[in-house]
């Protein structure tokens, strides 16, 4: 059977990834790819929680969807950026823009 241990080892080898995508990567998009894959895994460790603990409660929902709407909004935004980013200076790659640093 599946126990909360597999949940939270999936969960915690997603963010993994997610936070080596988002620290080795210079391209902009697949910094917002590897920030989604982290949240993401967020989630999934969240709702595991809820299912093995509390399994009677319905407010892990709620929150779930709070997260997903945030990740949305996040990626809305993130794309944005990249896309005047992109339309400035003609790439997408963070080593390039080194106008940006104040």
């Amino acid at each position: 059977m599946i126990g909360l241990p597999h949940y939270l080892l999936v969960g915690s080898a997603l963010f993994g990834i997610g936070a080596f995508g988002a620290l080795t990567r210079r391209n902009a998009i697949a910094v917002l790819l590897s920030v989604e894959l982290m949240l993401n895994a967020a989630n999934l460790n969240f709702l595991a929680f809820w299912r093995f603990l509390t399994p009677t409660a319905m407010e892990p929902h709620v929150g779930v969807l709070v997260g997903l709407a945030v990740a949305a909004a996040e990626a809305a935004i993130g794309l944005a950026i990249v896309l005047s980013i992109y339309r400035e200076f003609g790439t997408v790659n963070l080593d390039k823009i080194a106008e940006l640093k104040g």
